[in-house]
């Protein structure tokens, strides 16, 4: 029951974000006067509407995303000047014209989208993306000001029994680790190192790799605080910082070794760390954008040889619900239902920073393919001011960009197959 719970919860917060996507956008638009006549969340039939004002709000039967009709998308043949088609290309762009200029009501021209000015057009596309960065950050900071972020403490969550020369498991003889000699304990918190204070488990961990010989640790038991001598081990480590043995290939210079790790702990943060946290992940994402194809193909290839995904995969909304169901129904010693919902919110928040960068993609039928389309716009008719040109009339003709917007559709639409498919055959685990 609770795996079903973690499916509906993720399921309404990708409707609730598909829908604040297009509120983005009609709003600003009905506040430039342009008819918005739909406001649909799905595709398909129609499960559910209701007419309020001039526009149609309700639900469609396929909810993989959701539009707004904005009235007049595309410039008319009088406005461009179009003459008669004579290839499928110019075809295609004058039937888009042609069914644009169909839902404009009879002396309601000035009410259509190619009609606003490039300004109020950039500020109409960019609403849905915004709008799903704003819910991101609004998100996060629920999840590492009021829960936390997921920490590396200086609590001792284990003591390693002998010191590693690279093989998985103690071999015998092994000496034992430093933090066993000086009995440490799991649930030790490391206060100071040779007394030095220390702020976190990255600032500790280069500490203990500085050192070697004689150190005292003090360390907080049970509420009082201990100093602890200890013997720190040298150990040789490759690059990735993984105990290899001494003289083996890729092995660097000696390091120290004490031989405990730490416990994660959700950690209160700033409010101010919230941007910056949303921000580096705009950034991932937009990595794993660009490598967007090849990722796909390699899930389809892993799951057609009928090997395992890796964790850091691309997942459709199929997976994402697989990940929240296991999160809120996954059993273990030390999880809380506050880890529960910091990862709910997290793929939430995953989940609207995807569709902020995702719709920038320069390519119509997505919101950047309509911005690049406005800044052309804009920057033509500026270039044509410099030279003492009218710029009044002839907006650019976007509906060029509609069989682009063809061609960019289905290769979404099979990619999101792929991945769809995979998820349901070969889906990656959270356990």
């Amino acid at each position: 029951m609770a795996y079903v719970g973690g499916v509906v919860i993720v399921i309404i917060g990708i409707l609730v974000s598909i829908g604040l996507h297009e509120v983005g956008h009609m709003v600003p638009a009905k506040k430039f006067g342009v008819r918005v006549s739909q406001y649909m969340i799905g595709f398909g039939p129609t499960i559910w509407s209701r007419i309020k004002g001039e526009t149609e709000y309700g639900f469609k039967w396929v909810l993989l995303g959701g539009y707004v009709r904005l009235v007049g998308m595309y410039p008319t043949d009088e406005a461009v000047g179009a003459r008669e088609p004579t290839t499928w290309w110019g075809r295609m762009a004058a039937d888009a014209r042609a069914g644009s200029a169909e839902e404009i009501a009879p002396g309601e021209d000035h009410r259509a989208v190619y009609r606003l000015s490039t300004p109020k057009k950039l500020t109409v596309m960019l609403g849905g993306p915004v709008m799903n960065l704003l819910v991101a950050v609004v998100l996060m900071g629920i999840a590492m000001v009021g829960i936390g972020l997921p920490t590396l403490t200086t609590t001792v969550s284990q003591v390693t029994e002998c010191v590693p020369t690279g093989a998985a498991t103690c071999p015998a003889g092994a000496p034992a680790s430093p933090a066993k000699i000086a009995g440490l304990q799991p649930g030790d918190e490391v206060v100071s190192w040779d007394g030095q204070k220390v702020n976190g488990w990255d600032e500790l961990s280069d500490k203990i790799r500085a050192s070697s010989g004689k150190v005292e640790v003090v360390v907080r038991r049970d509420g009082h605080h201990l100093t602890v001598p200890v013997e720190v081990a040298q150990v040789s480590r490759n690059s990735a910082g993984e105990v290899v043995a001494a003289g083996s290939s890729g092995a660097g210079e000696p390091t120290g070794y004490l031989g405990i790790g730490p416990t994660e702990e959700l950690v209160r943060q700033p409010v101010w760390d919230v941007p910056v946290y949303v921000g580096s992940m705009a950034w991932q994402v937009a990595g794993i954008v660009v490598q967007l194809p090849q990722k796909v193909w390699a899930v389809g290839s892993t799951t057609v040889q009928g090997k395992e995904r890796s964790a850091d995969t691309v997942l459709s909304i199929v997976g994402l619900g697989r990940i929240a169901g296991e999160a809120t129904s996954v059993e273990g010693e030390g999880i809380q239902t506050s880890d529960r919902v910091w990862l709910i919110l997290n793929l939430l928040v995953a989940l609207n920073v995807s569709l902020f960068v995702f719709n920038l993609i320069p390519l119509p039928p997505l919101d950047g393919g309509h911005i690049v389309a406005a800044l052309w716009e804009g920057g033509r008719r500026q270039l044509s001011r410099w030279r003492g040109h009218d710029v009044s009339t002839t907006p650019a003709d976007s509906a060029r960009l509609v069989p682009i917007g063809y061609a960019v559709f289905i290769v979404l639409a099979v990619m999101g197959a792929v991945l769809i498919t995979a998820d349901f055959v070969n889906p990656v685990r959270l356990t």
